[in-house]
């Protein structure tokens, strides 16, 4: 159990020191907070338009850092030789392989929460035509992400210490602090009853996401055990774009063909972790809905990972 964690542990540490990644969620929360701050002229509908905006860029930024993700820790690991120094301890290739994707499924879990945080504020700072960019909320936001970099600047040239993990925990806690700070202050710069505006259905939303980002790094793990990063993109992309359409195309043919029955099981369906329209108004997600998608989600992970051990186990990494 010890060098289970361990190796989980150093392949977290090794994929947060990766400068992609922290970039990629930067951009990506920036780019949730941007999508509440200009008009839609949607009738009315621009606060929903927003929230759908946000939760598909936080599934599109988790496709591309599962697969980068799973690409650096494994791939790559094999390629430079560094998974057969690992391997030629008393340590076993079920073992390694399970330990990687602990170590991918938390990266993935702190680009989710910080991705989160970014939706719940461009919840609380959407607006519809008769309302207006919250400049202060905007002006606050910004002046933590900025308080963030120049923290991991500060560790980096002062104490010697890496730039971008450190980078990335101040941006995990400048994101949560200015979110805590906006929620207290209105519009007009006023007082109020914290988190006034926020749609806190966003969390299961997100937490529906998070588990359809672990299948693809799941997926994206099977791929990494033989496949370098491009080709694994390839097929996490094509995977993720069938998997969008599955219900449309095989949905009614797994009742009455047994070839239907295979590829709908066999392709992840994504609808049942995209739940935007039920977060139209006095619509909620239940929570037996969520652990229902947690048990599929287990199970078509443990299924690609099995997969992935298989193809593994008769790896040569010589």
């Amino acid at each position: 159990m010890r060098q289970f964690l361990t190796i989980a542990a150093n392949a977290f540490m090794e994929l947060i020191r990766q400068p992609i990644f922290l970039l990629l969620v930067t951009s990506s929360v920036v780019f949730e907070v941007f999508l509440a701050s200009v008009p839609y002229f949607g009738f009315g509908d621009d606060p929903k338009l927003v929230k759908d905006s946000v939760l598909a860029v936080m599934l599109l930024a988790g496709l591309i850092g599962a697969v980068l993700s799973a690409s650096n820790c494994l791939a790559r690991e094999i390629r430079t030789g560094t998974a057969l120094a690992v391997l030629s301890k008393p340590v076993g290739r079920a073992r390694f392989l399970l330990a990687k994707f602990v170590g991918v499924a938390a990266t993935l879990a702190v680009m989710t929460y910080v991705n989160l945080v970014g939706a719940l504020l461009a919840s609380r700072m959407a607006y519809d035509a008769y309302g207006s960019t919250d400049l202060l909320a905007l002006g606050i936001f910004s002046a933590c992400l900025l308080a963030a970099y120049l923290a991991g600047g500060f560790s980096n040239f002062f104490l010697r210490r890496p730039f971008v993990s450190d980078a990335l925990v101040s941006v995990v806690v400048m994101i949560t602090a200015a979110f805590v700070i906006i929620n207290f202050i209105s519009k007009e710069g006023q007082w109020q009853t914290f988190a006034t505006g926020v749609d806190w259905r966003m969390i299961p939303a997100s937490v529906l996401i998070l588990f359809a980002l672990w299948i693809l790094s799941g997926i994206a793990v099977l791929c990494s055990t033989r496949l370098e990063m491009i080709s694994t993109l390839a097929i996490c992309s094509a995977v993720f774009l069938v998997g969008l359409v599955s219900d449309y195309f095989f949905g009614g043919a797994r009742g009455s063909s047994w070839w239907g029955s295979i590829i709908y099981s066999l392709v992840p369906n994504w609808q049942l972790f995209w739940l935007a329209d039920a977060l139209e108004k006095e619509k909620t997600i239940p929570l037996n809905y969520v652990s229902s998608s947690l048990v599929y989600a287990v199970c078509y992970i443990g299924a690609t990972l099995a997969g992935a051990l298989a193809l593994f186990e008769d790896r040569e990494l010589s």
